[in-house]
Order: C-alpha cells, then structure tokens, then sequence
C-alpha cells in the first residue's frame, strides 16, 4: 500500500499545473459555488490545520475569516501553485507529510480542513491517520471533510476494487501515461462508524458531486 500513496504523490506532482480543469467541469459549479459560500463561517476565527492544500483551490475560502490558517502539503509542485493566488494574510504554507505530521512540532489548532484528502486514504490507514489528526486539535475543535462523490456521468469510471475494499481509477495525464489511483466513495454510515465517539454532532451533507463531513472533536 506503500507503494501506492507514493504512486499518486508523484501522479499528483505532473498534474499540478493543470489539476484545477477539474473544478471547471460545467455540470459541478452549482456545488462547487454553494460549498464555498459555506466554508468561510466554519472556520471564522479559528488556527486551522489544512491537510494536503494541493494547488490551494479551498485555501483562500476556507481562510477568509480565519485567525490563523496553516495550509499543508508535500509536493512542491502543487503548493506552488497554491502559494500564487490571492490569499488572505492568516495563510501560512508548511511542507508537511499527512501521514506522520512530525514537521508541525507541538502546534496545536482548534479547526483543520481536508478537501478530497479523505479519499485518497487507503482504508485500512483511516483510523490511524484520524488518530494523528486528532492528536493536533484541541477539545473542541471544527473538523471539516471535503470530497468528491461518484457520479456516472461526471466521474473517471472505477477499474478495480482491492481485497481491503479499497476502489481505484485509471487516469491518463496529458503526456500520456497512465496511472492507477486510489479514490474511495465512502457511504456517511462508513465514515461516522470510522470516526466514532471523536466526533461530536457529526453532519453530512451531499451535493449531487461532492460531499462535506463536519464534525465538533470530542
């Protein structure tokens, strides 16, 4: 599994200066624009945690009534990008491995954001990677998953499922080659049995292409 989170680290480093044709697809811009209009009050006045910014599509939305907002991610490539746009003053970058986060020292936050991260977690590192997660935010704090959801009609076909139950896509990049890439469409009965008691009030709502998970720490 291992060799797979490193696959689609490198799948999304040659991607990155074209990743965001994906938020201009036609049929996802009435989601794209409600989701957006919502993050801002989430996180109003709070030090957030943004796990895997990516090229920073969220970033600056998710930011702008925020007290502090350290956007995280590993590939230069991607955060590039991110570090380029418009962005409120609480933005800070940091070269962070999800996973382990060791780079953040003791910091704590009292929000921490995920947009299409939760997706990309093998299974069976869930609960795991929610445990370090976790272990950064104070009593309290606002959790926010963002992701996609499977629809025919707009999503790259899956071409296989793994004995964890983990489901993959082929993605072609526009010099041709070809990758295998984990993305999981998680039921919200999966992802609350996944989060538990932690998470306190837990919500989900469902857009006809994305899905948002928000949840108090308990």
């Amino acid at each position: 599994m291992s060799d797979v989170v490193a696959g689609m680290q490198t799948y999304y480093a040659r991607r990155a200066a074209y990743y965001e044709r994906v938020y201009h697809k036609p049929e996802r811009q009435t989601d794209l624009r409600a989701m957006e209009a919502w993050l801002p009050g989430v996180f109003a006045v709070r030090r957030v945690l943004e796990i895997a910014c990516g090229t920073g599509w969220w970033t600056p939305h998710g930011a702008r009534d925020a007290l502090d907002w350290l956007a995280t991610d590993l590939n230069p490539e991607t955060m590039a990008i991110a570090k380029s746009k418009p962005l409120p003053p609480s933005v800070r970058f940091a070269t962070v491995d999800a996973y382990a986060m060791t780079e953040l020292g003791i910091s704590t936050f009292d929000g921490a954001f995920a947009g299409c991260w939760w997706s990309h977690v093998p299974l069976a590192r869930l609960p795991g990677w929610l445990d370090t997660l976790h272990a950064r935010l104070e009593p309290g704090a606002r959790v926010v998953m963002l992701d996609n959801s499977f629809v025919p009609t707009s999503s790259t076909p899956i071409s296989r499922r793994d004995a964890d139950g983990n489901t993959y896509q082929m993605r072609t990049l526009d010099d041709g080659s070809v990758h295998e890439v984990l993305k999981n469409f998680p039921t919200p009965e999966q992802a609350f049995a996944v989060l538990g008691a932690r998470a306190r009030a837990p919500q989900w709502i469902a857009h006809t292409h994305y899905w948002i998970l928000s949840y108090e720490l308990a």
